[in-house]
């Protein structure tokens, strides 16, 4: 069995040593040392276009994130770029979850409870009460309830918050009022007091975070992003922000990445910005879960992840 691996940074020594402890059977080899070599598998982050056009031999192309984007991106410049019938798996989790949970309640906590309020009291010396938020009427909205989603709504459920979740297709998670399909996202949206993005990036929700969806929210909302820089019109927040309708964002991905020195956002107090590490991929449970499915397959086993490209998740 053959592993072909692309990661962009080149390094890939940490990805061969644990395919080799994991799956042993296995031989991997990197994308530029075996460019004319066939494979059963692709083990693939943001891969070249030459990487994956008219590939036969391949089995299934494992993507090293839970979201596609990056490979799905290749058919704009090339329709053909992606082997037909080849599955495309996604991770499904892979530790990413429970970090990006972690992220997210942070950034709601801090704001629940007027922490940078009172950090920029602290910094001028003075001691003062600020009349806290109540809790029912701090409710927060998840926009995608897929794998991480769902997991943020409960998390963010557990503290006693109201918790709106919103999804293409209709889905339940406890503790979680929903709302789904074009239909439900007025009422979705409708005084949400914080908004957390986990939405995949397809053309359907490409600057779907614009002047119309930020009026939607109640007066000194609060936006948190870990999705897609690509789902949010930035002008239209930078706007928002400023004439007072949107009280803060929680910005962990960008359209450009790193995050231009001359961008306003660096210039905005009410913007936090992360350079994209609300979940990182974890390396172990990444190679884990891969090799379980590579397994899978090998005995006729259905796997979960495989990616619907006409929907783009």
């Amino acid at each position: 069995m053959k592993l072909q691996l692309y990661v962009p940074d080149g390094r890939y020594a940490p990805w061969i040593e644990g395919f080799a402890e994991v799956l042993p059977e296995a031989q991997c080899l990197t994308w530029e040392e075996s460019r004319d070599a066939q494979a059963d598998f692709a083990v693939v982050w943001r891969p070249p276009v030459e990487m994956l056009r008219g590939r036969t031999d391949l089995r299934a192309i494992f993507n090293l994130g839970a979201g596609v984007d990056g490979i799905l991106r290749l058919r704009d410049d090339d329709p053909a770029a992606l082997p037909a019938g080849i599955p495309i798996v996604r991770l499904d989790d892979a530790g990413m979850a429970a970090q990006m949970a972690e992220y997210v309640s942070a950034a709601v906590l801090r704001d629940f409870r007027k922490l940078d309020a009172y950090a920029t009291q602290a910094a001028a010396g003075t001691w003062k009460f600020i009349k806290p938020h109540r809790r029912a009427d701090f409710t927060i909205g998840v926009m995608g309830i897929g794998t991480l989603g769902s997991h943020i709504a409960r998390t963010l459920a557990q503290f006693g918050f109201p918790v709106r979740g919103w999804s293409r297709s209709a889905k339940h998670v406890e503790g979680v009022q929903p709302f789904h399909g074009d239909a439900g996202r007025a009422a979705f949206l409708d005084g949400l007091r914080v908004l957390v993005n986990v939405l995949p990036l397809t053309p359907d929700t490409e600057n779907i975070i614009d002047a119309d969806l930020l009026a939607r929210l109640a007066p000194g909302a609060h936006l948190i992003n870990v999705a897609r820089g690509q789902h949010l019109v930035e002008a239209d927040l930078l706007a928002a922000v400023k004439a007072g309708h949107i009280g803060a964002a929680t910005l962990d991905v960008f359209r450009e990445e790193p995050l231009p020195a001359e961008h306003p956002f660096w210039q905005e107090p009410r913007i936090t910005i992360t350079p994209h590490i609300s979940a990182l991929t974890l390396r172990e449970d990444s190679i884990a879960q891969i090799a379980s499915k590579i397994r899978a397959l090998g005995e006729g086993k259905p796997i979960a992840g495989i990616v619907d490209i006409a929907r783009g998740y």
